[in-house]
């Protein structure tokens, strides 16, 4: 009785591994860069939670199925993630072509802010300046036109204007949504490299990985923030879990 008991559970567990991968095909691809030959790295597909690794000629193998998601990740390259389509995984091979690793500027975040930049103190000596008519002609009296306004006064209304247009602006300015990227760079800034190879065990090369599938999750958009950094810690060890569970490499 109890051996029956132990082939159902067994057939029951199979019965759902092939429930959830049994659409997913192999998928042959190959990445390529315009300048550099590729052969290093990893593809992971994080709908499948399976990873594998970038071998010679920038060639991969992994299993996936239309509307999977998968992360690119290596040192010579920039990382990216794309969402398969159907004419992706119909291809006989797949191929995606990466950006070098470079020095480009951080992306930055921008958040709400009413602060005004301040008047140049130096421009007033500009609306002081006297420019005089031509001496031939009609004389007018210097000291005050015939709207009644000061000839080479300054003009508050226009600089009232200015700074309420300014005000205008910067409240029409909303917060952006924190991307991917913005996140892998806060995180590399924010921990030591040792926090990533010894307290999470990852390897060198594994780090861009990691921090682009904790991306993933929309809760690592609200971490990003130095008030949240210990929340921020527990979401990485949990998620470090997961990430561990996909080291099964595909051949």
């Amino acid at each position: 009785m109890k051996n029956n008991l132990g082939v159902l559970v067994v057939c029951l567990f199979c019965q759902i591994v092939l429930g959830q991968n049994g659409s997913r095909k192999p998928l042959h691809g190959q990445v390529t860069n315009d300048f550099l030959a590729i052969e290093s790295g990893y593809v992971m597909n994080i709908n499948a939670n399976v990873r594998t690794f970038i071998g010679a000629g920038g060639l991969f193998d992994i299993m996936a199925r239309p509307k999977d998601t998968l992360l690119f990740s290596g040192l010579a390259f920039q990382s990216k993630k794309i969402v398969l389509t159907e004419k992706d995984c119909a291809e006989v091979l797949f191929k995606l072509k990466l950006d070098l690793v470079n020095n480009q500027l951080k992306e930055v975040v921008v958040h709400k802010d009413l602060r005004v930049k301040s008047l140049d103190q130096n421009s007033q000596h500009y609306v002081d300046m006297q420019f005089e008519d031509d001496k031939l002609s009609t004389p007018e009296n210097k000291a005050m036109l015939s709207d009644q306004t000061i000839k080479y006064g300054t003009d508050f209304v226009r600089i009232f204007k200015d700074v309420k247009k300014l005000l205008s602006k910067k409240e029409d300015v909303k917060e952006e949504e924190v991307t991917d990227i913005a996140f892998v760079e806060y995180a590399k800034d924010n921990f030591t490299k040792d926090f990533y190879t010894k307290t999470l065990n990852l390897k060198p090369d594994e780090i861009e990985l990691f921090l682009m599938y904790c991306s993933n999750d929309a809760h690592s958009k609200q971490l990003v923030n130095p008030d949240q950094k210990f929340m921020l810690i527990d979401f990485m060890v949990n998620k470090n879990k997961e990430f561990k569970k996909a080291a099964a490499v595909q051949k």
